[in-house]
């Protein structure tokens, strides 16, 4: 089968968990079909020439789509750039007439939305334009309850109703692609069965889950120079004062680092990811280091004592839980940072939910070595199984297969 694969999100060196999500999906669909792959952003931001050859090793062909290319690199002027997108001459109607361009040059059989839940106004230009033309709709996650399950957590009302609002929107797109796909995909079980719930036909519902190559951490690089020893680790995107991992590190520095301290007093906490500096620049004290984004976390990651995956509101599954397995690193999540994935608490890692139990179960797995070891043992193990490309390349056949032969069958037993 002949696939177009299309991002708004892609670059290498992988930046953060959407970006490992993107390579790795491409890593799986180019053993399975013949692949060609358009970027939706700038060369700047997919990595230059290097990272252009990197990904043309994977598919036939890399180009970019027109509007992705005029990408703005400042922020803001890319927030006001989305804004227009919609309406203006270089929108989601241009993309789509690109696209399909592309796919009738080159006899594509299906399009592959990487990020789809946050690509909707696009994929529904393109089917309006071609109802026929096969779409997988690729999510991360339950965009809905990534974006309503802050509203326990936030206090202002205004702020409230605008969650509340962006929140419904979302469930109505979600409602729209899942019938409007030919597939849609879910990371997890626990996603899957939202998708199916509200699906008019739950068969267009896959799995295709967050997987790491377990190949790119076999080598642990060395540690940074004057690496501040015993310490724990928090990767992620950040970005503004609400955005889960804001809050997620907030909450270490001011309710759980403090109590982990008042036994390990020189416990160093290393804060790593895109936007980090910028959103926490405000954080001075002695034992913290808030870096921002760094070439590779791994010199972080593997030599840590501890990772971290403090978080209160998301959807999806965790790269950070899979990359520090893959680095043999032990591991305390909270239940939601863990959901989705096969791991049990104290087989596979530490669940805390509250300051208390999470500062408690830090200090627990610095002092006790072998319980630690133990952990990531299995927790790597467990990774190796489930959470590989091999993996998500078997998921990845059973989609196309699907959308190749299965799917006329699927509707004619309806």
């Amino acid at each position: 089968m002949k696939v177009l694969f299309t991002s708004p999100i892609i670059e290498h060196p992988p930046a953060g968990g959407p970006q490992l999500r993107i390579e790795n999906s491409i890593k799986a669909l180019a053993r399975v079909c013949d692949l060609r792959i358009v970027a939706r952003t700038s060369r700047g931001f997919v990595g230059g020439a290097d990272a252009e050859d990197y990904f043309r090793r994977f598919g036939n062909e890399f180009s970019y789509s027109p509007c992705g290319a005029k990408q703005f690199a400042n922020r803001y002027l890319r927030k006001a750039q989305q804004l227009w997108r919609s309406v203006g001459s270089c929108g989601y109607a241009a993309d789509a007439d690109f696209l399909l361009d592309y796919a009738d040059r080159r006899d594509i059989d299906c399009i592959w939305f990487g990020y789809g839940n946050i690509s909707f106004p696009l994929i529904k230009a393109i089917k309006e334009r071609r109802p026929d033309i096969k779409v997988v709709c690729d999510t991360d996650s339950v965009w809905s309850r990534f974006v309503l399950r802050e509203l326990p957590f936030e206090r202002n009302p205004v702020r409230k109703w605008v969650i509340q609002r962006k929140g419904q929107r979302k469930e109505v797109e979600e409602k729209q692609w899942v019938d409007l796909c030919n597939v849609t995909t879910a990371v997890s079980d626990v996603d899957a069965e939202y998708y199916k719930a509200i699906a008019g036909n739950p068969s267009r519902i896959h799995t295709f889950s967050n997987v790491i190559d377990l190949e790119t951490y076999a080598t642990p690089p060395p540690a940074p120079m004057e690496l501040h020893k015993p310490c724990v680790y928090l990767a992620g995107t950040f970005g503004h004062y609400h955005s889960p991992m804001d809050v997620a590190a907030r909450w270490v520095l001011t309710d759980i680092l403090p109590r982990a301290r008042k036994v390990i007093p020189n416990l160093h906490f290393y804060i790593v990811g895109r936007d980090s500096d910028r959103s926490l620049a405000h954080v001075r004290e002695p034992g913290v280091s808030v870096l921002g984004k760094v070439p590779s976390v791994l010199p972080y990651l593997c030599h840590a004592d501890v990772s971290l995956v403090p978080l209160k509101f998301e959807s999806g599954t965790r790269f950070k839980i899979l990359e520090a397995a893959a680095c043999n690193v032990p591991i305390v999540s909270t239940t939601l940072g863990a959901e989705g994935l096969e791991v049990q608490n104290r087989e596979h890692l530490l669940v805390a939910d509250n300051a208390e139990r999470f500062a408690d179960a830090i200090v627990e797995l610095i002092r006790n070595r072998s319980l630690a070891s133990t952990l990531a043992v299995n927790c790597r193990d467990l990774v190796q199984k489930y959470y590989s490309v091999d993996r998500l390349e078997q998921q990845a056949r059973r989609i196309l297969e699907y959308l190749a032969n299965g799917e006329s069958r699927a509707e004619s037993s309806r």
